[in-house]
């Protein structure tokens, strides 16, 4: 039986969960509400998540040398994050409605919404106090060839201006076969948009090493949403082929980002979400990148049928991580699986509208090997 590990830890008293056997154990030292939830495989890898907003600090994976580094952008101490200027997101889930939401308002069976404009004009990543600022409840869970952690928050009705007491989930399972696995729930009582993501920044030299220009990512998709001025999309969907955004085959970053083009200069880069090529809700291989220097290799495989694609275009290095070095401008990817940006306002996108009786469910995995 492999050794799975999972610890949670902050600060004061040690406990074992009962049922715990001698190969798969875990602790737990307790701070108040906050905690730091460690899960770790015989692979090597180490995945670290708090339960304040269902942050992913740390992804510890090796190199094809098997030497280990954090690859996650983040910080060692909570504080940081509720302190950190700008916000940028860190390893967070966001929501009620992640991306952005053009003005700060939609229209519902009838009734029109406001939501804060926290973003230039527009709603952004659920707001004020989203999902990335609450303190969610957690607990361990374990299963065959995986452990993980179950993240449960109650967003009351009109919480952040949106309507319903919604009850959101959040599993976080780390496998044998170095994959982090996420995996979204939610249940309303009114009819509400949904669209939750992880805003993870990823640097696979290890955090703090740089940018990410070098790294060599494919996107499997033939469109993309271009977008105004304030990133809201235009509601058109742009072919990808003979432009900036053609991942559909592995490229640096950086080989065709400074190219005068329009969408790029909104974005300051990319910061856009690409339509994925995919049947339905069917489990589909999103992105790849590798990192040429360490051999790191990741691939992103979704239900969703999007991806915003961000480069960490808003870094400039004041901000320090766990290793004590700077977030360098650009220096961190994301790879945000999602329904597309403003969709409650835009009916010929996939519908993101959550409706009594039903269920949202979706999944995302990230999975980490070398070449």
């Amino acid at each position: 039986m492999n050794k799975l590990w999972m610890i949670i830890c902050v600060s004061i008293s040690i406990i074992f969960f009962a049922g715990c056997d001698m190969q798969k154990q875990a602790k737990v030292l307790d701070f108040d509400s906050i905690k730091l939830y460690e899960l770790q495989n015989d692979a090597g890898m180490t995945v670290k998540i708090t339960n304040y907003g269902a942050i992913v600090t740390s992804i510890v994976v090796p190199d094809r040398d098997g030497e280990l580094a954090d690859v996650a952008l983040g910080y060692d101490r909570v504080e940081d994050y509720i302190n950190a200027v700008d916000k940028p997101y860190f390893g967070a889930v966001v929501g009620r409605y992640g991306n952005r939401i053009a003005e700060g308002q939609f229209t519902l069976d009838g009734e029109t919404y406001t939501l804060a404009t926290n973003n230039g004009p527009n709603h952004l990543h659920g707001g004020t106090i989203g999902f990335d600022k609450v303190v969610w409840d957690g607990s361990y869970i374990q299963g065959d060839g995986y452990t993980g952690v179950e993240l449960t928050y109650l967003a009351k009705d009109m919480e952040e201006g949106y309507p319903g007491n919604l009850n959101a989930k959040v599993t976080y399972k780390l496998t044998d076969d170095n994959e982090l696995v996420i995996d979204y729930y939610a249940t309303t009582d009114k009819a509400t948009p949904v669209n939750l993501t992880n805003h993870t920044y990823f640097n696979l030299a290890g955090e703090g090493n740089g940018t990410i220009l070098d790294h060599k990512l494919m996107i499997n998709a033939d469109y993309f949403t271009p977008v105004d001025s304030t990133l809201i999309p235009t509601g058109k969907l742009q072919p990808v082929k003979g432009t900036p955004f053609d991942f559909t085959s592995p490229k640096a970053i950086g080989r065709d980002i400074e190219q005068e083009n329009q969408q790029l200069t909104f974005g300051g880069g990319y910061d856009h979400n690409f339509v994925l090529n995919k049947d339905g809700k069917n489990m589909t291989l999103a992105a790849t990148v590798y990192e040429p220097a360490s051999g790191r290799f990741m691939k992103v495989y979704t239900e969703e049928p999007g991806v915003q694609f961000y480069c960490g275009n808003f870094l400039d290095g004041r901000l320090k991580g766990k290793s004590g070095k700077p977030y360098v401008y650009r220096g961190g990817l994301c790879l945000e699986t999602q329904h597309y940006p403003d969709s409650p306002n835009q009916p010929q996108f996939p519908s993101t509208i959550l409706r009594p009786g039903d269920t949202y469910n979706t999944r995302t995995i990230y999975r980490f090997s070398t070449k």
